[in-house]
């Protein structure tokens, strides 16, 4: 299903949702928190067109490769970056009900407070993007960095 074509206003008002949650965040770090969620998420559309912008944004490849095992892989990240993957986690999978407060905690430390709530607004975008995209089985493969579906 084209969901943007048969609901354009709610494709309109994702697009400036988004625009206003990156506000104030690094291009890198937003670019990995949506790839993260986008993992967690099974969202291969939503995979395929962050990656695609993180490289275009200057991103490593191996850094995005080590992004699924990145508890293993810590040494590839600053503390912050971690503490926003650690973060994204525990929004995207809300098993227990809650984000555990450590990780709130964490996050807390590392971001102001105006970041922070960009932040968890960026988490919050990508996961819902993710669900129209695992939803309406978006397919992969045909996005170009820069441009929205």
């Amino acid at each position: 299903m084209e969901w943007a074509r048969h609901a354009p206003e709610v494709y309109k008002a994702m697009i400036r949702l988004d625009t206003a949650a990156k506000q104030g965040l690094d291009e890198r770090l937003y670019e990995l928190v949506k790839i993260r969620a986008s993992q967690l998420n099974h969202c291969a559309f939503c995979l395929d067109m962050h990656t695609k912008d993180a490289l275009a944004a200057g991103e490593s490849v191996e850094r995005i490769v080590q992004l699924s095992a990145w508890e293993e892989s810590r040494h590839f990240y600053t503390e912050k970056e971690l503490a926003a993957i650690e973060l994204t986690e525990a929004i995207t999978v809300l098993t227990d009900g809650f984000v555990p407060d450590e990780v709130y905690d964490r996050a807390a430390g590392l971001f102001e407070e105006a970041e922070l709530a960009q932040l968890i607004a960026a988490i919050t975008v990508i996961n819902a993007w993710n669900r129209f995209g695992v939803t309406t089985r978006m397919t992969p493969g045909h996005y170009r960095p820069g441009r929205h579906a």
